[in-house]
């Protein structure tokens, strides 16, 4: 908050700021994952017909890897506007676009309906969505970090993180209803779409909660003081670049991996390893239920103990996993496979709970929408949406996970090196970039690799 003015209804207005973003990009993530899942498990025989199922896989994660993508551009666009207007406006419109793609998908005609027209507008419409959740992120981790205080800034930026595991869990659950209510044919014909159907439901929750939200106190500071910049983009890429790429390389160990634990995990464990699919959907449910509690946990922890330390420590826990993950999946042992997914996604938390604080706050609150966001969703492109495609050509060349593990512990390592790199903060002090005064200053670096002291 400024150190000006304390509003008389500070818990009440925090507390809405925080269920806002929250609820926002918990819709966000619902609609990103079940174009996640439904690309493992219908989309390639509904829109790529005439291909084998290695082929059908392939293209079916590549217009997955689309909306990938497509996340920088939704960064850039969304980020300009959310520094010149404000957070609340663009989160509106970010909410609009994906529920609207969502929607649409759940009514696509498949391709033995329309022809060619088919898988087009469906990249159409992944297109839309990763636009969405690349201009989504920034200002709803904004939206709730900017509304807390300095020392709390970690767990405050790891309430809308929980939109991921919420997402998933909602998004998992949908599909395992309607799975289990619908026979084989009725869930690759229609039983897949009423999960997208249902987002609309979930937007016009999200916009009754974001239109009573107030604007970011840190934000409505920049604007009194007219420090608000009119090209916020070429200002982040022209003064802190080194920023933006550590940001974006940082998050290697956590994205690449992820997707893999949740996308690639169907097409491996049904086509590779013959687990049904249920149960497989299963495993993803409790996991991603517990991430509910190590999300915020682990955000909590990086307060206390240091951003980079807690990072850090889930990179290095990722990296050691990588072998023993498929290790476990291959014994084919239900128990054993509920064991890696839960493993897998806790040292994913490990990383994600203080994510959003460790790289808002290398930005100043004038550049932070754009700069945040684009160096978030610049790992993207990198990471998350090759990170499927390039599994199953390893594992269609070398018919081993041994190759998936290696490329697991690439992305680690350089991960960690990125962290490394992450240009530091003295105690107290904004970027140069600033150029004012606000709330109480962010957290420095929020602790470093050596000493585990938060700043």
């Amino acid at each position: 908050m400024s150190s000006t003015t304390v509003h008389p209804d500070l818990p009440v207005l925090r507390r809405r700021a925080v269920i806002a973003s929250t609820i926002g990009t918990t819709i966000e993530w619902y609609d990103f994952f079940l174009y996640g899942t439904a690309a493992a498990l219908v989309f390639p025989k509904l829109f790529f017909p005439g291909s084998s199922n290695f082929a059908g896989v392939l293209e079916s994660f590549a217009t997955l890897f689309v909306g990938f993508a497509a996340r920088p551009f939704g960064a850039a666009i969304f980020g300009h506007w959310g520094d010149r207007i404000g957070r609340k406006a663009t989160l509106v419109a970010t909410l609009l676009l994906m529920g609207g793609a969502t929607v649409l998908l759940g009514l696509l005609p498949s391709t033995n309906s329309i022809g060619i027209a088919a898988p087009i507008i469906l990249v159409l419409l992944r297109v839309a969505q990763g636009i969405g959740v690349g201009g989504e992120w920034g200002g709803s981790v904004l939206m709730s970090m900017e509304w807390g205080s300095a020392e709390r800034r970690g767990l405050m930026a790891s309430w809308p993180q929980l939109g991921v595991p919420i997402g998933l869990l909602l998004s998992t659950g949908m599909m395992k209803i309607v799975g289990a209510t619908t026979s084989s044919a009725a869930f690759d014909s229609w039983g897949w779409r009423v999960p997208f159907l249902a987002s609309i439901v979930l937007v016009a929750i999200g916009l009754y909660v974001r239109f009573r939200v107030s604007e970011s106190p840190e934000f409505v500071q920049v604007k009194k003081v007219d420090k608000v910049v009119r090209q916020p983009l070429l200002e982040v890429i022209r003064k802190q670049p080194m920023e933006i790429l550590t940001s974006a390389f940082v998050r290697l160990s956590e994205q690449a991996p992820f997707y893999l634990f949740i996308t690639f995990v169907l097409t491996y464990g049904t086509k590779h390893l013959h687990v049904s699919k249920g149960e497989l959907l299963n495993d993803t449910l409790v996991a991603a239920a517990l991430g509910l509690f190590s999300v915020p946990f682990f955000g909590h922890l990086s307060d206390r103990f240091g951003r980079r330390t807690i990072y850090g420590a889930g990179i290095i826990c990722t990296a050691i996993f990588a072998f023993p993950y498929f290790g476990l999946l291959n014994t084919e042992h239900s128990g054993l496979i509920l064991l890696a997914i839960v493993l897998s996604l806790v040292f994913h938390d490990m990383q994600y709970g203080p994510q959003a604080a460790l790289i808002a706050e290398s930005f100043g609150t004038n550049l932070r929408y754009t700069g945040a966001g684009l160096g978030y969703q610049l790992a993207s492109v990198i990471a998350g949406g090759p990170a499927p495609l390039l599994a199953a050509l390893i594992l269609r060349r070398t018919n081993s996970s041994i190759g998936i593990s290696w490329y697991i512990v690439g992305c680690c390592v350089l991960a960690f090196a990125a962290l490394i790199l992450m240009p530091h903060r003295a105690t107290g002090t904004q970027p140069a970039d600033e150029g004012t005064t606000h709330a109480a200053a962010p957290a420095s670096d929020s602790g470093s690799l050596h000493n585990g002291a938060n700043a």
